[in-house]
């Protein structure tokens, strides 16, 4: 029976070229450092860093933890002297970046559908990002003041998607089993590999982002508005076990 909906942010609840997106903000964010660290360095730097995070299985350490080690081994820095830096960025230039996401209402009805029908809602976005980062973009999804049971954020995340151990930290986190949840978003190689640990998945064909492989499981796939159409009738992975094998028993 499910328990959980589990949503991907980016390119789900907020319509957005996730590529052009990144781009953006990196070249928004280098002026900001550029007198500690050179903009030509800066990028490798966060994509080295990055793919430490997701490669992390230190899970005594949050995805912060890790990002933080190795960005400042190889940026030659204290903490205090850049981090400071980044948090103004994120207060003060970060929301000026709306304009490069898009805007659907209907993720607005989709989590209240999920809300309503009692299920557990989660904002299961790859936690790469730090908090003011993730909270901007839900406010720009038109959700940040639902009442998620939990975000996903790098300061208190331990794994990364593709990472199955990342969607049992969240099942975990929720009080649920993994095969209580179900996983919606439009990255095949990122969100649908939460099946590998029993999720049930929905995988959105707006924004739909596939790799070619690896391939995994869906059980569902369509729009937000079949989305939102699935949860408030109770079909297709929302369905009710519990009560359709009761019928079937009649």
């Amino acid at each position: 029976m499910i328990k959980a909906c589990l949503f991907d942010l980016d390119g789900t609840l907020l319509p957005m070229e996730t590529e052009r997106f990144v781009e953006v903000y990196l070249k928004a964010l280098a002026p900001h450092v550029a007198h500690l660290i050179p903009p030509d360095k800066l990028v490798p730097m966060i994509w080295k860093a990055t793919m430490a995070m997701i490669e992390s299985r230190e899970c005594e350490l949050t995805n912060e933890q890790v990002f933080e080690r190795e960005f400042l081994k190889m940026a030659g820095l204290q903490r205090e002297e850049i981090w400071p830096e980044f948090e103004r960025f994120y207060e003060t230039e970060f929301p000026k970046l709306q304009p490069y996401t898009g805007y659907n209402p209907i993720a607005r009805d989709v989590v209240q559908a999920a809300l309503k029908r009692g299920f557990k809602v989660a904002v299961a976005t790859n936690p790469v990002f730090p908090k003011a980062a993730i909270m901007e973009r839900l406010r720009w999804a038109g959700v940040a003041d639902l009442p998620f049971e939990w975000v996903t954020v790098y300061e208190e995340t331990h794994f990364c998607k593709p990472r199955p151990e990342y969607y049992r930290e969240v099942a975990d986190r929720l009080g649920v089993k993994p095969e209580e949840c179900v996983m919606i978003g439009n990255d095949m190689q990122e969100d649908m590999v939460a099946s590998t640990v029993g999720m049930k998945t929905f995988f959105l064909s707006e924004h739909r982002i596939d790799r070619g492989k690896p391939t995994y499981r869906v059980d569902q796939e369509g729009t937000l508005a079949d989305l939102l159409g699935a949860i408030e009738t109770g079909t297709g992975v929302f369905q009710n076990e519990t009560i359709t094998s009761e019928i079937k028993k009649m």
